[in-house]
């Protein structure tokens, strides 16, 4: 049987990237790892990725909380680094 590990396991993106999806899009796990896997396979969904973490980076220091900004740049350092195409294009 498939468990929600096994479904975030089987997308290109990283736990925090999910996570980031997630909260950005007020979605369970499951669904922002869905979300993201269709996301990096269609034309300009990386950037989407991007700027979804970049939003949730920049509300994250809206909010004066820097613990999760950083972790949230963190995540997006990694997710370029992993997925340049995601800067490719990008406006």
């Amino acid at each position: 049987m498939i468990n929600e590990n096994d479904i975030l396991d089987m997308t290109c993106l990283t736990r925090a990237q999910i996570d980031a999806i997630s909260e950005h899009e007020h979605v369970s796990a499951v669904t922002a790892a869905e979300m993201g896997e269709y996301l990096m396979h269609i034309h300009h969904g990386p950037q989407q990725v991007q700027k979804m973490i970049c939003e949730d980076i920049a509300d994250a220091l809206h909010h004066d909380d820097l613990p999760k900004a950083r972790a949230l740049y963190a995540a997006l350092k990694q997710f370029l680094a992993e997925h340049p195409e995601a800067l490719r294009g990008n406006t």
